[in-house]
């Protein structure tokens, strides 16, 4: 025997089951989110090479310049003055044009005070110019006077 319904058999699908598509989205998602920084760590950097690079710098050519918290500066433990430091680095600088400078800022000294000693480093010419730091740690946490 055949029952008889009141519903039609054929009816139209009249939503959008999004689910599969959103399960398709998430997963690309994913697997973009995980191989991006795995694309961007992985060059292969050649470094330039050149026949006529110089080697170490030679310790006897190398210049201290310290700055005390006060600003006072020293050129291999002589107080100088900023007028007194830019000429003395421009005579060394024309007897010997590959001299080298370290320089040595006290840890509290204001960042302005240094970049006043690196500008006449730059406006006398001086392109070998290291800054002296100590190992950051608790041996070498500056002791108090």
């Amino acid at each position: 025997m055949r029952r008889y319904s009141s519903k039609n058999g054929l009816h139209t699908l009249t939503e959008l089951n999004i689910t599969p598509m959103l399960d398709l989205v998430f997963v690309l998602l994913i697997i973009f989110m995980i191989t991006t920084p795995l694309l961007e760590n992985s060059m292969d950097l050649v470094v330039p090479k050149s026949s006529t690079a110089a080697g170490a710098v030679n310790p006897a050519q190398t210049f201290n310049i310290s700055i005390d918290k006060n600003n006072v500066l020293k050129i291999d433990n002589t107080i100088v003055t900023p007028e007194d430091l830019e000429s003395r680095l421009a005579t060394l600088k024309a007897d010997k044009p590959d001299t080298a400078v370290v320089v040595r800022p006290h840890f509290e000294l204001p960042i302005q005070k240094f970049i006043s000693v690196m500008d006449i480093l730059q406006r006398v010419g001086v392109t070998k110019v290291g800054v002296m730091t100590v190992k950051d740690g608790p041996a070498a946490a500056p002791k108090a006077r």
